[in-house]
């Protein structure tokens, strides 16, 4: 038989549990129809759902028209469980949108609009409730045309000219054919409700049975099925309990066949299928296999998620609606929080859009929630499944935080017998994107197993933003670069250096708070829309009139959440009843009182020690940490930016002089010149440079040049890498066998020397024999290495330093070159030759060893010198005993 899955949405009380009644009913499924006022529906299966008469899970039913097989989910209306209602739609082959005729395109149904135009769902539309006063046929396909798009076709009167006329205006393929043949067949239909350039509209009343058997039958002759590969793949959608306690995975089978005892496999586990069920409302029927197009339910698997995909079918995309509001959760007296996190975990399982979050510095549990209508619902849900009332405090903002640029964070985890370095790009994505975590990373410089536990690491956790604390957002984060250690690495080490190097990446970056806006749209008298427009102004939102009729008028605009959230009741007051205001969300946009909130929530990042924005390295055997500030002095693998000119460092940027040059005079140079060049002639032959008047008349406004002192007291090391290289013995035997790893060698002892000197050192390496070599400037644990560009020595950047920062540090230069020791002379800089800075090191070495042995040696106490006499002499006896 053919297999149709197709779900019902609605704004509430739109009438759409109604509807489905009704569909089972004429189908044969059910003998009579249920009622939501008489708490006998088929589909309203939990009590809670009866007691409040909206639907708060989504269920299925199977019916069946003619030769197809429909499985009809039923999804809640109400705004509160929109999350519930967005999972069910990552399986739908169609779908259908309830509208109610009384009340018209309302604000939730645009947002159901959105979501179906998102997930690419061909949609049919029934107007219900068209049996009231007051309703008007044409004025609603007016209404609905305007709203949700000129794609909307009355299909009331098909197969007329006016009917062929108004596809054809649909799409272009449509027209063709229209103008080619005078009509359109069911074949150019159906593919035009396929790609969503048709939405067939269809009228009538659910409770009277009224054009719903027109409605089914449109269903069946407008329907493409869907063809499925030979693979198996499935899409989880929901994660459930029965009354025993089983856990069930309600899944749509995408691909091939799935039998008892399967072995379902993921990227971190695999289990077997023990049961296959086949649920319709409360009953379900247990097969041993079940081919693709079907929903069912599984049990035997305990690691699946919703939005999960299986065998050839791929992970779902984040959910676009999400929590808002946050609540303190007041357990009574007697009930551990930690005791009970467990069983809130559970529920959040089955109700991903419930966000259970432990503070643990508060000692305390927040819920995210979307609106008060759940939060009534969780306080139920938790005393008939727990048998504990909970209360909640006073609600707050879910806020979130996005990064501005464009940056690269590091993470490092090196504590003894560790090891691992992470390299993330952290980008801006595009508002409402979420989170994205991709790898470009070469499998040369990082294995591919180990980027898979990278992207497992970002996926797992929710980061957190550095300016409150909140959740992160709209970004795009790319593994680039890592080292991973043969030895010494292990899993847990990479998912340290991940987080760590997420939190690096956000410290370094520019953050802004983000906020939820609702889309609004509010009906009331006319005469008060200037009381309604000057509340939204103060509200922080904008609006506009959309229409009004003379007496009612409608006002559209959107608002922060924070401010707008109980609005409602103000306009109930003020509009003495005759004002309604319909909230969608929106999304999340920049926060309009951001210093505020930063000021109030006081977060301070680098104490928040469960996420923590520094990296640990390892030295002499032994961890130490190192602040987010500086890890980037400190990486082992080159950084994935290149920084440019104004953001490397002023005491490396050697490219450009400062913007105060202090010229010479003319006297100056005269006696440079007569110092130099003419200094073996007699004081005679001095050459002389005749002095013009005009110079003379300016001589008082030339300044002459004064030696400034130092502007810090910091000093620079610059070690002229080859030449030291090749004047240590040592080191020139091991370069004429391996070139790199001398020079490894050179930069690990120039590394020890500035653990004990605590200077600044750069090591310059040249490469100005290497074609198109871009200058750059790398981070060796503790010490800076640079390799020159092209056509650029060694001897040349050390000059340009050092007459570049001459005034600002104490520097030194080591080179054993007799032409660079005089240039560097020259500029005022201290000089120690290869042998001198060996001999230096050797020294600093000895004298650390000295001090390291010297508290020993006099805190050495022999055990005999604590004795008395008298037990020194019972100790001998001992001794001559033995």
């Amino acid at each position: 038989m053919k297999k149709l899955v197709v779900g019902i949405l609605a704004h509430v009380d739109a009438g759409k549990t109604t509807l489905s009644e009704s569909m089972l009913f004429l189908s044969g499924k059910i003998r009579q129809m249920g009622r939501v006022d008489n708490k006998d529906a088929y589909l309203d299966t939990y009590e809670l759902e009866k007691a409040r008469g909206i639907t708060i899970f989504s269920k299925q039913a199977i019916f069946n028209i003619e030769d197809t097989e429909i499985t009809l989910l039923d999804t809640p209306g109400h705004v509160d469980f929109s999350a519930e209602m967005e999972r069910t739609l990552q399986v739908l082959d169609y779908a259908i949108l309830v509208i109610s005729g009384a009340d018209g395109v309302q604000g939730h149904t645009k947002t159901l609009w959105r979501l179906l135009e998102i997930y690419k769902i061909p949609t049919f539309i029934f107007v219900n409730k068209m049996d009231q006063k007051g309703t008007d046929k044409n004025a609603l396909i007016h209404e609905i045309k305007r709203t949700l798009g000129e794609g909307c076709i009355e299909f009331s009167e098909v197969k007329t000219e006016s009917f062929f006329e108004a596809l054809a205006l649909c799409e272009e393929s449509l027209m063709e054919v229209y103008l080619e043949k005078g009509t359109v067949s069911d074949k150019h239909i159906c593919e035009g409700i396929q790609n969503r350039s048709l939405f067939p509209v269809f009228l009538g009343s659910a409770l009277k049975l009224e054009g719903v058997a027109f409605f089914m039958k449109g269903i069946k002759a407008y329907v493409k099925l869907p063809i499925y590969a030979d693979p198996f793949g499935a899409k989880i959608y929901k994660i459930s309990r029965d009354e025993q306690g089983n856990r069930l995975t309600h899944m749509k089978i995408t691909g091939g066949t799935l039998k008892v005892k399967d072995a379902i496999k993921s990227e971190d586990w695999e289990e077997k299928v023990n049961q296959i069920r086949i649920y319709s409302g409360q009953k379900y029927e247990v097969v041993t296999a079940l081919k693709a197009g079907a929903i069912c339910a599984v049990t035997g698997l305990s690691q699946t998620k919703p939005g999960a995909g299986i065998g050839i079918e791929g992970a779902s995309s984040e959910p676009i609606l999400e929590p808002v509001l946050s609540y303190k959760m007041v357990l009574p007296d007697g009930i551990d929080a930690r005791m009970m996190l467990p069983n809130l975990k559970v529920l959040e399982e089955e109700a991903p859009e419930l966000h259970f979050v432990w503070e643990e510095e508060l000692k305390e549990i927040k819920v995210q929630i979307m609106g008060e209508v759940q939060l009534e619902i969780l306080q139920s849900l938790i005393m008939d499944r727990f048998n504990v009332w909970v209360t909640f405090g006073e609600g707050r903002i879910v806020y979130k935080e996005k990064i501005v640029h464009v940056v690269e964070g590091v993470g490092h985890f090196e504590p003894l017998r560790h090891y691992a370095e992470v390299h993330l790009l952290l980008e801006p994505s595009a508002k409402g994107s979420g989170l994205q975590f991709t790898s470009i990373c070469n499998e040369e410089i990082l294995e591919k197993n180990w980027q898979r536990l990278v992207l497992s690491h970002l996926r797992e956790k929710a980061h957190r933003g550095v300016l409150t604390g909140s959740m992160i957002t709209d970004m795009k984060i790319t593994l680039v670069s890592g080292r991973a250690h043969n030895k010494h690495t292990e899993g847990g080490d990479f998912r340290e250096a991940t987080y760590r190097a997420v939190r690096q990446g956000l410290m370094e970056a520019e953050s802004i708070l983000l906020e939820p806006y609702y889309a609004f749209q509010l009906e009331l008298p006319e005469n008060l829309v200037g009381r309604a427009m000057t509340d939204v102004e103060n509200m922080h939102g904008t609006c506009e009139i959309a229409q009004t009729d003379g007496e009612i008028a409608v006002i559209k605009g959107r608002a922060p959440v924070a401010t707008m959230r109980n609005y409602q009741k103000e306009v109930i007051a003020y509009a003495k009843g005759r004002g309604q205001l319909f909230l969608t969300l929106e999304g999340y946009d920049t926060c309009h009182n951001a210093e505020a909130i930063i000021e109030q929530m006081a977060y301070e990042p680098e104490r928040d020690f469960e996420n923590p924005t520094g990296s640990v390295f390892c030295t002499h055997g032994s961890g130490f940490t190192v602040p987010w500030d500086d890890v980037k002095n400190y990486m082992h693998v080159a950084a994935h930016l290149k920084p440019s000119k104004p953001e490397i460092k002023e005491v490396l940027e050697v490219l450009t002089l400062p913007s105060e040059t202090e010229w010479l005079s003319l006297a100056e140079i005269n006696q440079i010149i007569n110092s130099t060049y003419n200094a073996n002639q007699g004081r005679k032959s001095v050459w002389k440079k005749h002095t013009k008047s005009r110079e003379t008349f300016y001589e008082s406004t030339v300044r002459p040049t004064i030696r400034k002192p130092k502007e810090t007291s910091e000093e620079y090391l610059l070690v002229d890498g080859y030449n030291i290289l090749f004047a240590w013995p040592d080191l020139k035997a091991l370069a004429n066998e391996n070139m790199d790893a001398a020079r490894l060698k050179l930069l690990d002892i120039l590394s020890n020397y500035q653990g004990i000197r605590k200077c600044h050192i750069i090591a310059v390496f040249d490469a100005y024999r290497v074609e198109g070599r871009q200058e750059s400037i790398e981070a060796y644990h503790n010490i800076h290495v640079v390799f020159t560009g092209e056509a650029q020595t060694a001897d040349h950047y050390i000059e340009k330093f050092a007459h570049t920062n001459q005034h600002k540090y104490h520097i030194t230069v080591a080179t054993s070159d007799g032409l660079q020791q005089v240039i560097i002379r020259g500029a005022g800089c201290a000089l120690l030759s290869a042998r001198e800075l060996m001999a230096e090191i050797k020294i600093q070495n000895e004298r650390l060893q000295q001090e390291f042995l010297a508290p020993n040696d006099r805190e050495r106490t022999a055990l005999e010198d604590t004795l008395s006499l008298e037990e020194k002499e019972k100790i001998k006896a001992l001794m001559d005993t033995i």
